[in-house]
């Protein structure tokens, strides 16, 4: 994974220098643009520890991957389940014409694999007499779901605020290529789905953590109004107050890479 975020910095770097090699811009300082779209999402394995009154113990190198939503018409394009795939929204206004500033919200899925086996270390030491009692120093134990589910699955929300920098690569008639480079910042807002050792389920929404990102784009315009735009997004997110239990005393904390490509559909508009 650390491999796959320095090939995406190599790229964006590429992208830059071609880009800025074709100097070319459109007019449209002033324009606003709205999003829409979707994406896939890998992580690399990350540490994941849990703290509380009655548990202190640190998961090790715990392997999670995305849940696409399987296509429909149904699920990506019906009002009322659109938010249900992994999708991607943005809003941006262009203070140059070829520099924009936006705010979006990346809705990811992060799902723990079960049946895997890890490392742990630290203690358990619940009141309700539990078989995973005790001390553990780099032992193994199998993720089932009597001991943990964990998933960011509605979802793993990356609310972002960055800057963009556009360069037109060509025209064609009424067809339009450019390019694109940014970065961002971001609060993560998951709803964090978790049973941990067979105690009530918690799923609430609450701000976790901060995120930061690099991204690299091409977009390809439709006349004057509409633009589809392929992304590779790359970064990384740090949450140090994930909620797992209904006493808000418990919580975990991670941090890990990720990938994105994105696939959206927009619009430009003036007020």
């Amino acid at each position: 994974m650390k491999t796959s975020i320095i090939c995406i910095l190599l790229s964006f770097c590429s992208l830059i220098t071609f880009a800025q090699s074709v100097n070319k811009t459109t007019k449209v300082k002033g324009t606003y643009y709205a999003y829409w779209g979707w994406n896939i999402s890998f992580y690399n394995n990350s540490d994941i520890k849990f703290i509380g009154e009655d548990f202190d113990f640190v998961l090790k190198d715990v392997v999670a991957k995305d849940r696409p939503t399987d296509f429909s018409f149904k699920w990506y394009f019906h009002p009322g389940y659109i938010t249900n795939p992994q999708y991607n929204t943005r809003i941006g206004y262009f203070i140059k014409d070829n520099l924009e500033l936006s705010v979006g919200i990346d809705h990811m899925k992060y799902v723990v694999q079960q049946n895997q086996v890890v490392n742990i270390s630290g203690t358990i030491d619940l009141d309700n007499d539990s078989h995973y009692n005790g001390t553990y120093d780099n032992d193994q134990i199998k993720l089932l779901k009597r001991f943990l589910k964990f998933e960011h699955t509605d979802g793993l929300n990356y609310v972002s605020v960055g800057l963009r920098k556009h360069w037109q690569i060509c025209s064609f008639k009424f067809i339009h290529l450019g390019a694109l480079v940014g970065g961002s910042i971001a609060a993560l807002v998951p709803k964090t789905d978790v049973t941990l050792i067979e105690q009530k389920r918690h799923n609430v929404i609450h701000l976790s953590g901060f995120g930061i990102n690099a991204m690299s784009g091409l977009n390809i315009g439709i006349g004057k109004s509409f633009f589809i735009q392929s992304e590779l997004k790359g970064g990384y997110v740090n949450m140090s107050d994930v909620k797992i239990t209904l006493d808000q005393n418990n919580y975990a904390t991670q941090s890990f890479f990720f990938l994105q490509p994105n696939l959206v559909f927009g619009a430009y508009f003036s007020f």
